[in-house]
């Protein structure tokens, strides 16, 4: 869903609700960091399958005298470990239809929670008006319920065996003993609650006081990890962007500790070694230029960058010409690709976005997370608390390997592309591992294309990854011949547009300062202007 030419203010999100918060707010008289901040909360009532106040996430903000801010407000592991033997920590099959995935949940699945005390700290730090009358739509939402569209019931029916597995998630998900289905209404009444009563006495209950108290209790005689000293010492950090040109623009994304923006980064450096406009979109050569290049992002990324995540300058080095170099030669003799294994594709990627500018040069983009819910809810307050040390993803050396007290490195990617440090493509996607291709695909589009934003978001995408390409339908220009395609039968062609290419809700700028937004359709995006 795109709409175009206004010169007020847009908001792209994955709820037409989130969408509408933003704009009540910039009516008001809010810019754009009290929208996005509404917005957000009000996606944990709309979306609450995707994303939680403890859940964790990430916000880019530009503002309007050029500075860049990256708010980190992502989980954190635990500062101290226990016996594995007592920790509640299992695995429950999602079964997607074609494909059953597995996932882990329980008190010992939960990282530390930093959604709340981010939205908080941007609100307090960039935002203008009252942070009541900020967290007014999501209470309104969660009170007088958000009506089921067939993405949630869907996103419902997948996680059932998380929604369905305590007294207050199924009070949510099926109040009168079966799964709320479209055209239904959903009600979080404990959640519009609690969100009042933060927006009286600011985060410290969460993270100090009363609900704290319950949530450390549960863990400790239950099996979490999370204590008290966890969550009082929580902190929000302000991060300088990362930053890079591609074609006389300035891509701006979020650094390490983070892979998924330098790895957006990587992929654009290449990407610029070609010219694009002598190829047609969606032709074989253009499909196979997209499968090297993040064949050869992937390739990079093992060769020692996930093990320096947490070393200084470890983007610097990454991205450097002479890194790069060696993968830019492969890329300009590529004739064909050669690919590894099959993989499997479902792969969740329980997360939201929401892209926000204003009329006074504010833009701003944040993603944000729940994994997929941890089965637990604070009593009392309809808050289902993250599963992000449960997410394999996340945690490649394997569960219950963590360091203690660092941020979990993630794939979101908050990003702007600026043009003359103005904020030109305001983006970013949920996905999981699909974040990466799907925002470097939507950039491209616009850039090498030039594509209207409806256009380049809606567009098909492709995806490879682990000797799997997947593609899209809708490319007018590919002819796959199997003796001539360099993909062989190693080619997954999807019957239509899925959510496991993402949902890159996005927000353009032309010069001329007309402003318009594309929901992406695969995630029921929507867009909301004034």
């Amino acid at each position: 869903m795109g709409i175009t030419s206004t010169r007020g203010g847009a908001i792209a999100a994955g709820h037409p609700n989130v969408a509408e918060a933003g704009r009540a707010i910039l009516q008001a008289g809010g810019n754009a960091f009290d929208a996005i901040v509404a917005a957000v909360l009000t996606s944990c009532v709309a979306e609450p399958t995707l994303t939680s106040i403890a859940g964790g996430g990430f916000l880019l903000a530009h503002t309007q005298d050029n500075r860049n801010i990256l708010f980190d407000f992502f989980t954190q592991t635990p500062r101290q470990k226990r016996d594995i033997q007592s920790v509640d920590f299992y695995p429950v099959d999602v079964n997607f239809g074609s494909v059953t995935q597995e996932f882990h949940v329980g008190l010992g699945s939960m990282a530390v929670p930093g959604n709340l005390a981010g939205l908080f700290h941007v609100h307090q730090k960039l935002g203008r008006l009252p942070f009541s009358t900020v967290v007014e739509p999501a209470i309104h939402y969660a009170k007088t319920g958000v009506e089921m569209g067939e993405f949630q019931a869907y996103c419902f029916q997948i996680l059932s065996p998380i929604w369905l597995a305590n007294p207050e998630a199924r009070q949510v998900a099926a109040p009168q003993g079966t799964l709320l289905q479209p055209g239904e209404t959903l009600f979080m009444t404990e959640l519009a609650n609690t969100l009042a009563y933060l927006a009286e006495e600011g985060a410290r209950p969460f993270y100090e006081g009363e609900i704290a108290q319950q949530f450390v209790k549960n863990c400790r005689d239950r099996g979490g990890y999370i204590t008290l000293d966890d969550l009082k010492h929580y902190r929000v950090i302000e991060r300088e962007p990362l930053m890079m040109h591609y074609r006389g623009n300035t891509f701006v994304t979020n650094p390490p500790p983070s892979s998924g923006g330098t790895l957006i980064a990587f992929a654009l450096k290449l990407l610029s070694q070609v010219d694009l406009t002598q190829m047609s979109f969606g032709s074989t050569e253009h499909l196979t230029l997209l499968a090297r290049v993040m064949q050869l992002t992937n390739a990079a990324r093992k060769d020692g960058y996930d093990s320096r995540l947490y070393e200084p300058n470890v983007a610097e080095r990454f991205l450097a010409t002479e890194h790069l170099a060696r993968y830019a030669q492969e890329l300009l003799q590529t004739e064909g690709v050669g690919l590894e294994n099959p993989t499997t594709l479902n792969k969740w990627g329980s997360t939201t976005h929401v892209s926000v500018v204003d009329n006074e040069g504010n833009a701003a983009s944040a993603t944000t997370s729940n994994g997929e819910g941890s089965a637990y809810v604070i009593p009392g307050t309809g808050v289902m608390v993250n599963n992000m040390l449960g997410e394999a993803d996340l945690h490649p050396n394997g569960f219950h390997a963590w360091q203690e007290n660092v941020r979990i490195s993630s794939m979101m990617a908050p990003t702007m592309v600026l043009r003359q440090n103005k904020p030109e493509i305001v983006l970013g996607s949920g996905g999981s591992n699909r974040i990466r291709t799907a925002i470097l695909q939507v950039i491209s589009n616009i850039i090498d294309f030039g594509m209207s934003v409806e256009t380049a978001v809606n567009s098909p995408r492709v995806h490879w990854e682990e000797g799997v390409f997947s593609v899209e339908p809708g490319f007018e220009n590919l002819q796959i011949d199997r003796t001539q395609f360099p993909f062989d039968d190693q080619v997954v062609l999807w019957e239509q547009q899925n959510m496991f290419f993402g949902g890159v809700h996005t927000v353009f700028e032309d010069a001329a300062g007309c402003i318009s937004g594309a929901g992406d359709r695969r995630r029921n995006g929507a867009v909301a202007t004034c």
